[in-house]
C-alpha cells in the first residue's frame, strides 16, 4: 500500500506510536552509523532533518554541535524536546539545541550547516528530490549524512518502495565536481525490536563532504 508520508501520517504515527520505533533505534541511542562516521568530526552547525524523538539530534548536542532539529510531527518534537530537558537536568546536555515543527519539503532554513544528517526520513516528496533538497543546505566543506532504507526484496524489516533507495541513486544524484564521497556503503544490521523479536535491517549509508 502507497503512503503520502505528509503531516496527517507522521501525526498518526507519532501519537500511536511506542518510545521505541523499528529502524530508528532505542529511544535514547543515535543511530549506530552516525556514531560511526561523525564522531570524529569537529563540531560546528548542524541540521537534522526529520529528527522523529531526537535521539540524534541529542548525541550530536552532547558533541558540541550547535543542532537545529525539525520534523514535520508537533508529537515528534514534543517528545524530542521532553528527552532533550532531561538530559540537560541530568547530566548537563549543551542547550545549543533548537526544535522546530515544518514540512522539509517547503521549509527552507534560510542559512547552510556543516553538517546535514537524515535517518529514515520519508517526505511526501521522492526520496532522491529529498536528499537533493538537503544537499543544497550543506556548506562548502560540510558533509550530507544520509541513512536509508536500503531498496530490496525480501528483506525482514520492508519498508514501502517510495520509501526506499539505491546506494547507486544517491551517489548519481550527487555531482562528483561538488561532492567527494567519504561513505557510500549498504549494509544489514540486526536489532531487537519492542516485542522482543530481532529485526533485520538493510540500510544504505551515504557520507559526503560538499567541496563546492
Amino acid at each position: 500500500m502507497a503512503h503520502d508520508f505528509d503531516e496527517q501520517y507522521w501525526q498518526k504515527h507519532w501519537h500511536e506510536a511506542p518510545n521505541t520505533e523499528p529502524g530508528a533505534g532505542s529511544a535514547s541511542e543515535p543511530n549506530p552509523y552516525l556514531v560511526r562516521e561523525i564522531g570524529s568530526l569537529s563540531p560546528g552547525t548542524a541540521l537534522d532533518a526529520g529528527c522523529g524523538e531526537g535521539s540524534e539530534a541529542i548525541w550530536l548536542a552532547s558533541r558540541g554541535w550547535q543542532v537545529m532539529a525539525v520534523d514535520i510531527s508537533a508529537d515528534a518534537i514534543a517528545r524530542a524536546s521532553d528527552r532533550a530537558a532531561a538530559r540537560i537536568a541530568e547530566d548537563g546536555l549543551p542547550r545549543d539545541l533548537q526544535w522546530l515543527r515544518a514540512d522539509l519539503t517547503v521549509w527552507d532554513p534560510g542559512t547552510q550547516f556543516d553538517l546535514v544528517t537524515t535517518h529514515y526520513a520519508h517526505p511526501s516528496t521522492s526520496q532522491l528530490a529529498f536528499y537533493e533538497r538537503l544537499s543544497g543546505w550543506v556548506a562548502v566543506g560540510g558533509t550530507l549524512f544520509i541513512v536509508g532504507h536500503l531498496h530490496t526484496a525480501g528483506h525482514g524489516h520492508d519498508p514501502p518502495e517510495e520509501a526506499s533507495v539505491t546506494l547507486t541513486d544517491i551517489t548519481a544524484g550527487l555531482d562528483s565536481d561538488r561532492w567527494e564521497f567519504v561513505t557510500a556503503e549498504e549494509h544489514v544490521r540486526t536489532f531487537t525490536a519492542p516485542g522482543g523479536d530481532d529485526v533485520s535491517l538493510h540500510d544504505v549509508v551515504v557520507s559526503a563532504t560538499r567541496l563546492a
